[in-house]
């Protein structure tokens, strides 16, 4: 299994457990909460047919990573991500982050700037800001992020459920979109994160990323699903398309916060138009 070290807690290694396969132009996938690079196979798995290098790797404190006690922050994930795309000397690479694997996209942008990077892609993103504030009337409430951290702390098992039912619209889309087994896949893999890690990541959630978005300068595709549960579309990806300088959106009708599992063909075909791919792709 191949780690990458990003740095240490007392005389223990942080390390990132990644996948690399594939050869041809580079994509890192980079996955949303509570989940791990596993999630990403149907999308990956097309790339890969399509001639490209896929990349996924699990956050700090989830999937086969270590699990440490601090750093689930977005100024520490973005630096997990430039100590990978360095170590693997990655370049002209096309990021794709989903939910929360969208910050470390921005936050590396706006922070480590374009380099090493081509195009991005934002499925169902978290910018540009969460969290209500005066000068942020769009975001939400804290109470309802505290809210969360509570849940997560008293039973953050049953906190997993309610997620999940909410990252699929479970109620609405089992048997069609999603199947009672992959449901309870994408449970168990949150269950094996890091209780910290889950906690703390609620706190990254409130992120305000509009000092980054002016600072990317590659062209940024957006998808999200206009039943996103867990994002809400209108203060999300349909507010983030107008504050970029070259950003596309693309609506998915009817789709929850789970795109890359319930409408892969979708998502694939908006990729492989927006990175100019020869092949066309089914999952």
């Amino acid at each position: 299994m191949p780690f990458i070290t990003v740095g240490t807690e007392n005389s223990a290694p942080i390390d990132l457990y990644y996948e690399d396969h594939g050869s041809g132009q580079p994509i890192v996938l980079i996955h949303g909460f509570p989940f791990n690079g596993a999630t990403w196979e149907k999308i990956s798995g097309p790339l890969q047919a399509a001639g490209y290098r896929t990349i996924t790797y699990d956050r700090r404190g989830f999937g086969a990573s270590a699990q440490p006690a601090s750093g689930y922050d977005y100024d520490t994930f973005a630096a997990d991500l430039d100590v990978l795309m360095t170590e693997l000397d990655l370049r002209d690479a096309i990021l794709v982050g989903h939910s929360m694997g969208t910050g470390e996209v921005t936050r590396y942008l706006g922070t480590y700037g374009s380099n090493r990077v081509q195009r991005a892609v934002l499925m169902a993103p978290l910018a540009p800001f969460l969290l209500k504030t005066p000068d942020n009337p769009e975001g939400v409430d804290k109470s309802l992020f505290d809210g969360f951290q509570a849940a997560i702390v008293q039973d953050r098992f049953a906190y997993l459920t309610q997620f999940c039912d909410a990252f699929f619209n479970y109620s609405e889309n089992k048997g069609r979109w999603v199947s009672e087994e992959a449901y309870h896949a994408h449970w168990q893999i949150g269950a094996q994160a890091s209780a910290k890690g889950t906690h703390d990541s609620v706190d990254a959630w409130q992120t305000d990323f509009r000092g980054d978005l002016p600072r990317i300068d590659v062209p940024v595709l957006i998808i999200q699903g206009d039943k996103d549960n867990v994002l809400p579309y209108p203060a999300t990806g349909q507010r983030l398309v107008n504050m970029l300088s070259d950003a596309k959106l693309v609506t998915l009708k009817g789709a929850p916060h789970g795109t890359p599992w319930t409408h892969p063909t979708e998502a694939n075909e908006a990729i492989m138009q927006f990175i100019g791919a020869s092949t066309p792709v089914r999952a």
